[in-house]
């Protein structure tokens, strides 16, 4: 077979977050078609979480790790899009350090060259919110069925992609093959929508109050603060390879060309910051998942999780915080579901050893709508691939 054709999107779009509100914009989208010469298209569509570019996190060039050009290689017309404020698409507001949350701004001296960044940010509210992410992911579907003539595609998430594909394929079912979700970020008691509207916003919605989280439109992140974050999920001797927390930095500085000169001790010698949206999330919960049956019914899913994952699973006293995956399997009100909890991995699986178990989870999920020779159910998986039913 042939290497996929590698073709890079901008995809044009009015934006509809608060910052930039009407102002036109590009949302990139990598497209890799593995199709067979002669063969019919089978779209999937790739989405990155909070904090990670969708190309490091799905199309990291190193050895096998790139779980998009895998899928590609199996024949697949593979997308992975960017939202945003993420990545290579569009960063409305974020290029100015005095956006950078108040409490980081100390991560900016040297670099960028400047005296003091303190105060109040100039844009002082969130980034994105639970809209503008729907309607980006509903832009970029439209271009892919358009593009490629199919009229329904794969949606596949890792992390908080979860808070844009899950409401997205309730809403257009239509339009959504099936659901694959990696480590999804699901809050039980997650922000509500507004009264009476499954989806509306919240009223009243905070566009400029520089309140709680929403004074600034950006976080930042260290490499060794990402470092850490990895480093206390990772229990087996074999979980990551030697060398991997650089090789995916570099992948995370290649995708922001700005934050990449940023921060350091060293003048003139920046280590890089990764600019991450402050978003404002809503209407993905334990109310909202059962809407109108969809889940698991007009559209199955599948969700995979880590054992050693503490990002997706936290503790139940947290309120907004407290997420769990089993938590959104049970609340998936079809039967077409399943879900696996896999042995030495943690939240970043694609960086791991297990990282080609889930790109064939996700193959054998796409082309025969079971996995481990399972249609549905919970399980177990461990290191000898052996199943385990979850009680």
């Amino acid at each position: 077979m042939p290497a996929p054709v590698v073709t890079d999107h901008y995809v044009p779009h009015d934006s509809t977050i608060p910052a930039n509100g009407g102002e036109p914009v590009e949302l990139f989208v990598r497209e890799r078609d593995g199709t067979p010469t002669g063969g019919t298209r089978r779209p999937v569509l790739m989405l990155h979480g909070r904090s990670i570019p969708a190309l490091a996190g799905f199309d990291l060039a190193y050895k096998k790790y790139g779980w998009a050009d895998e899928l590609a290689k199996k024949g697949f017309d593979v997308f992975v899009m960017e939202l945003q404020g993420s990545g290579l698409s569009t960063r409305p507001t974020m290029a100015e350090p005095h956006n950078v949350n108040p409490s980081q701004q100390g991560l900016l001296v040297p670099n960028p060259n400047a005296a003091t960044y303190t105060g109040t940010p100039a844009y002082a509210s969130q980034l994105n919110n639970s809209q503008s992410d729907w309607d980006e992911v509903g832009k970029v579907v439209d271009f892919i069925i358009t593009h490629t003539g199919v009229p329904k595609i794969d949606l596949i998430g890792w992390s908080a992609a979860a808070q844009a594909f899950g409401p997205y394929a309730i809403q257009q079912p239509g339009k959504v093959r099936s659901l694959f979700l990696l480590a999804p970020i699901f809050p039980p008691q997650g922000r509500p929508s507004a009264t009476g509207t499954p989806f509306g916003a919240p009223v009243p919605l905070p566009v400029s109050t520089p309140k709680a989280a929403f004074g600034y439109p950006m976080t930042v992140g260290t490499k060794s603060g990402f470092q850490t974050g990895w480093d206390k999920d990772v229990h087996c001797p074999d979980q990551r390879e030697a060398g991997m927390v650089d090789i995916v930095w570099d992948a995370i500085m290649a995708s922001d060309q700005v934050g990449a000169k940023w921060g350091g001790p060293v003048a003139g010698s920046p280590e890089g910051l990764n600019r991450i949206r402050n978003s404002y999330w809503w209407g993905w919960n334990s109310t909202t998942v059962s809407l109108n049956g969809t889940l698991g019914a007009a559209v199955p899913v599948c969700l995979v999780y880590g054992e050693y994952d503490t990002t997706a699973n936290t503790a139940s006293n947290l309120g907004l915080l407290y997420f769990s995956v089993p938590e959104l399997y049970k609340l998936i009100p079809g039967p077409k579901k399943l879900m696996f909890r896999i042995s030495c991995a943690s939240h970043q699986v694609p960086w791991e050893r297990q990282a080609n178990l889930v790109h064939t989870m996700s193959e054998h999920w796409l082309k025969q709508g079971k996995v481990e020779g399972a249609t549905s159910g919970a399980y177990d998986r461990d290191e000898d691939g052996v199943l385990t039913p979850m009680v």
